[in-house]
């Protein structure tokens, strides 16, 4: 049986999630599919996927052999297509999975930019608070916002996102504005369920002094842009990243509260599984949001 292309088989299914939907997109039959991971695993005397009539997911053994399998077939590409006399530029479909608050209207026009730098790459966006395992669901690069990223995967950082207490002007006008970091006590907050934001150090700009207050949620949920849209409304004062609620800000449909004090920020990371062979699309979308993080 053909090995290089049981890997061929092997990587599809992982990406798809499915030998039948594998199958159809190789034009293969599902029983062949399945006698090419069978030839895999005797090759290698180890089990790679755990399967049942419903779902599949690699093992232990699976997981290290996808990666190493998807870095032998990256090259073989690459190597066929400068053979061939192809260029190496940015095409082909790539899937990124990212924070929720990105869907705002600042990384929406860089996006848009993106796609008209490079028009041959098209782009799969998954927006998701959870850690996404990149090579179990077929991802190219994860964005996220962590100071622990996973030490299985190379991370590049691009930027320090930084965190800002707000409000909306009818909230303030009903329930005063805070003067001080211990003001925000006394204030309704929404606040995230996926991390604990009740207990933050606030540092003043000028001085240096740091005020540690604890807020108490009258609202949580797991969804940043939600948070976004409760503040707006009027729930109580919330806590959000710079970068999502800057045109709120201009805009004055939300306040920034004590603008000279400022919250301990979190890296943002470009997260990829370890390949021989970076492909030139993700590298292209790394460079693009690098430069315009620095220009913020």
């Amino acid at each position: 049986m053909d090995t290089l292309l049981s890997l061929k088989i092997f990587r599809q299914v992982v990406q798809s999630g499915s030998f039948t939907r594998a199958a159809e997109q190789l034009d293969i039959s599902v029983a062949m599919a399945s006698k090419h991971i069978s030839h895999l695993e005797n090759t290698v005397k180890a089990k790679l996927l755990h399967r049942n009539s419903r779902s599949l997911h690699l093992t232990e053994a699976g997981e290290e052999y996808y990666r190493q399998c998807s870095y032998a077939l990256d090259t073989l590409d690459t190597a066929a297509q400068k053979a061939a006399g192809g260029v190496d530029k940015p095409q082909g479909q790539l899937r990124v999975t990212m924070p929720l608050w990105f869907a705002n209207p600042l990384l929406s026009g860089w996006l848009t930019e993106y796609r008209h730098l490079y028009p041959e790459v098209s782009l799969d966006l998954v927006l998701d608070n959870r850690h996404i395992d990149l090579i179990a669901e077929g991802f190219d690069l994860a964005l996220r916002v962590s100071k622990t990223p996973a030490p299985s995967l190379i991370v590049r950082p691009l930027a320090e996102i930084r965190f800002v207490i707000v409000a909306s002007p009818a909230y303030l006008a009903e329930h005063g504005t805070p003067e001080t970091p211990e003001d925000l006590v006394l204030h309704q907050a929404v606040l995230p369920s996926y991390t604990d934001m009740r207990h933050l150090t606030l540092t003043h700009r000028e001085s240096g002094r740091t005020s540690d207050i604890t807020l108490t949620p009258v609202i949580q949920t797991d969804n940043t842009l939600m948070i976004r849209e409760l503040a707006a409304a009027g729930a109580g004062i919330g806590v959000q990243p710079h970068l999502a609620v800057e045109q709120d800000l201009q805009q004055g449909r939300l306040v920034h509260l004590l603008p000279d004090y400022d919250l301990p920020g979190n890296p943002l990371n470009a997260a990829y599984v370890d390949r021989a062979f970076l492909s030139a699309k993700v590298r292209s979308f790394i460079d693009f949001l690098t430069e315009k993080m620095e220009k913020l």
